[in-house]
């Protein structure tokens, strides 16, 4: 017998899914299979690539979420997000997020909230990192 369950969705709410082995997002009564949307590599910071789950308009404009996969040895540099909150939740591998000068480990479990128009980076270690992405408002 299958354990997991349907996640519930609001009349136009947004859910994923992140047991281990289970990776369904459901959002606006409809269940899409993570693994299918495509990777978008980063414009600008190399052995970074973005999977888009839910954009701006999913949620009415409210927020955004991405998965963020950042290779081995690789960074996102120093940047900002002009008037946008980001939330990060490390689901795997590891890694130093500076903030405005604080230093911050990355590993599982690991959340970080980027207040807007704050400076911020991450750099990934020998095992690379995936993490959950929120923006607020949306990045798209």
């Amino acid at each position: 017998m299958n354990s997991h369950k349907k996640p519930a969705v609001g009349e136009n709410g947004c859910e994923v899914s992140r047991i281990p082995g289970h990776h369904t997002l459901a959002c606006n009564q409809e269940l899409r299979t993570v693994s299918a949307l495509p990777w978008n590599l980063h414009p600008e910071f190399a052995g970074v690539a973005l999977r888009h789950l839910v954009t701006g308009a999913d949620t009415g404009g409210h927020l955004s979420l991405h998965h963020v996969q950042i290779d081995p040895g690789c960074s996102i540099g120093d940047h900002t997000h002009a008037g946008m909150v980001e939330i990060h939740d490390v689901l795997s591998g590891g890694g130093i997020c500076m903030l405005e000068g604080m230093e911050i480990q990355y590993l599982p479990g690991t959340m970080g909230i980027m207040p807007a128009d704050q400076v911020h980076s991450i750099t990934t270690g020998d095992t690379g990192m995936l993490l959950l992405a929120t923006f607020s408002p949306p990045l798209m």
